[in-house]
């Protein structure tokens, strides 16, 4: 009598040495550690980008929560977890473009917040963030986004600002001048998500 079929493996074995199930994560499971080490090996942009290194997902998450900051500097400790943490899923998924999400459907986009979900809860957080936060943090995306898209991708300032919007926020010579990019070597991008974590939830 043949033998039936293992089912397909749906874990992933972390560098911490967790097992973490993709189709039902656990808090448990999730370390900052693999985080910041997956994040920073992830390429912004399919790699697409000037610079002797990619620029990574790790760096855009801290830029995101920077620029959440530069816009709110009241914004508390927990708001700004939740920007670093965006897009956390990715150590796992990677970072598929946006017109490839899409393309996939709703269900990817299901697991990639089931995921975010239970990253949520293992630091703290609520599972699901507010929806004005949310909105917030999307804001700041774009705005990371413009400036990754106009200093490292190649996009002309009227071409970005259709695709991604009018950077308002960062009107001025300084806050330009702050948000000047230069891609990072992995171990470095790596450090730095981890110092910002630990700045936000120590």
């Amino acid at each position: 009598m043949p033998r039936a079929a293992e089912p397909p493996r749906a874990w992933q074995r972390m560098l911490s040495g967790r097992r973490l199930d993709l189709l039902n994560p656990s808090p448990l499971d999730i370390e900052v550690e693999d985080i910041a080490h997956g994040l920073a090996r992830v390429a912004r942009w399919n790699g697409q980008t000037k610079g002797d290194h990619a620029f990574s997902v790790a760096q855009h998450c801290v830029l995101v929560e920077e620029l959440a900051v530069h816009l709110d500097p009241a914004l508390d400790r927990a708001a700004r977890l939740t920007a670093l943490l965006h897009d956390a899923p990715e150590y796992v998924v990677g970072d598929m473009i946006s017109p490839f999400k899409a393309a996939l459907g709703l269900d990817y986009k299901a697991f990639e917040n089931r995921l975010l979900a239970a990253i949520h809860i293992r630091f703290g957080l609520k599972a699901q963030a507010p929806q004005k936060l949310e909105a917030f943090i999307k804001k700041c995306d774009h705005l990371a986004a413009y400036l990754e898209a106009t200093q490292l991708a190649g996009f002309a300032i009227d071409e970005a600002e259709k695709f991604f919007g009018k950077p308002k926020g960062l009107e001025g010579a300084a806050a330009q001048r702050f948000f000047r990019l230069k891609p990072l070597a992995t171990n470095d991008a790596a450090a730095l998500y981890l110092r910002t974590f630990r700045k936000l939830c120590p």
